[in-house]
């Protein structure tokens, strides 16, 4: 009967309006929950055929549908490991309980923001217990081509703040000008050395000895030097030897004409650079590529070293860890030097709604949601990592309190409808009196 079926809507409509409310409820009560994605409750209708003359009620049904893609303000924070995406894409984490228990091939979770910090093992984790996934680089810093349908080459990020590192010095700059008078005849001939600092592989400084002795014609002016290069690790052994020349033409007077190797590694005229092997390993030296004011000169009277510099440092200590828009996870220490330890990449899914919600604003790809793709962030179709950020909850406070109004208002209409019937009802029992 029409009737009963108008009591059945009435009690199906509370339902609804209780689950849409229970929704606006979680967005109001996680207005400030970073991250945070709204749910919204959707009414469907639901027709039951009718015929002769009689109509019966069919009610409403309901679904809930939290929109994960929907972008939110970002926020400035003080904590460089505090991590937002501005744009599309999804940051990898791992539960804190399975890395901690050992698991190789933790399970990959997605979110868009979190406000990580070293905890006490190194790993970089929320307060709630995700820790960062990333893909660890190799010792140069550079990061391999690993795969990027899988999250099996995903790595906890885990930074020891206690950890010791040096850096070997592997290129050193040599600007320096040679007093042509002293490749003049009746110069002196005497030897000219500069000491230069760098630093093995086990951080500790070291000593190349550079010694220019000019080459005294009896006539003239020769122009031509002897280069040797000694480390002091091993005073006795010259590991480099060269014999260099200089142009004293109108235009290009002062500038290398040849340098020709004696002993050590070969002058590649294209770069201006000469390759020593120290007892650390090869060197490249940059002493200026031919005809060109750089690097090595010889000019008027006076030895000077202008220009001297190497890369490479001492033992160092983690003082900072940060993270750039592209993803690589660096570490700052006290010697002045960064070194590159991760790259954590941006989760692309092909329909992000679909994804099954974890708790803590955490996500799992689903069939619905499509198969992911890791890509470097700010390539593809993903945007970029933001530090120094947390990402807003999704939740509007006026919209929510507007539906809420709505919702207490079709909540009370359903309930009328149940006591209306209920009236209805009670009149035609009393027809049998």
């Amino acid at each position: 009967m029409s009737i009963s079926s108008s009591l059945s809507a009435g009690v199906v409509g509370l339902a609804s309006h209780a689950t849409r409310l229970a929704t606006i409820s979680d967005n109001i009560a996680n207005s400030q929950t970073p991250g945070y994605k709204r749910v919204e409750a959707n009414f469907h209708s639901m027709v039951v055929t009718s015929g002769g003359g009689t109509y019966t009620a069919g009610g409403v049904r309901t679904t809930t549908q939290r929109y994960i893609d929907q972008d939110s303000a970002i926020t400035t924070t003080s904590n460089s490991t505090d991590l937002a995406v501005s744009g599309r894409g999804f940051l990898p984490v791992a539960q804190a309980t399975e890395v901690l228990s050992g698991s190789e091939t933790p399970q990959m979770f997605l979110t868009t923001t979190g406000s990580f910090r070293t905890d006490a093992n190194g790993y970089l984790r929320t307060a709630s217990g995700q820790i960062l996934l990333g893909w660890p680089a190799n010792l140069d810093g550079t990061i391999p081509n690993y795969p990027r349908a899988t999250s099996e080459a995903l790595e906890p990020v885990r930074i020891n703040v206690n950890q010791f590192s040096g850096e070997p010095t592997t290129r050193i700059e040599l600007g320096i000008n040679l007093p042509a008078t002293e490749t003049e005849a009746g110069a002196l001939g005497d030897p000219l050395t500069q000491s230069i600092e760098y630093y093995d592989n086990l951080g500790r400084a070291e000593t190349l000895e550079f010694t220019f002795t000019p080459v005294v014609p009896t006539a003239g002016t020769s122009n031509q030097w002897r280069l040797e290069i000694v480390d002091g690790a091993d005073p006795a052994t010259v590991i480099g030897q060269y014999d260099l020349e200089f142009d004293d033409a109108r235009t290009l007077g002062g500038t290398l004409l040849s340098v020709d190797d004696v002993t050590g590694g070969p002058y590649d005229s294209a770069t201006g650079i000469l390759t020593i092997t120290a007892p650390s390993g090869p060197i490249d030296i940059n002493i200026g590529r031919l005809g060109l004011n750089e690097g090595l000169s010889q000019l008027s009277d006076i030895f000077a070293p202008f220009n001297i510099s190497r890369d490479g440092a001492p033992v160092g200590k983690v003082t900072s860890v940060e993270v750039d828009e592209t993803g690589l996870v660096n570490a700052f220490y006290d010697t002045g030097t960064t070194r590159t330890l991760y790259q954590v990449p941006l989760v692309d899914i092909p329909n992000p709604n679909g994804m099954a919600a974890a708790g803590s604003q955490l996500y799992m790809p689903t069939p619905e949601s499509g198969s992911f793709f890791l890509w470097d962030a700010g390539n593809g179709s993903t945007g970029d990592i933001l530090s120094f950020a947390l990402e807003e909850s999704a939740t509007d406070i006026a919209n929510e309190l507007t539906e809420l109004i709505r919702t207490q208002r079709a909540y009370s209409s359903n309930a009328k409808v149940i006591q209306t019937v209920d009236e209805m009802l009670q009149e035609a029992t009393n027809i049998k009196r």
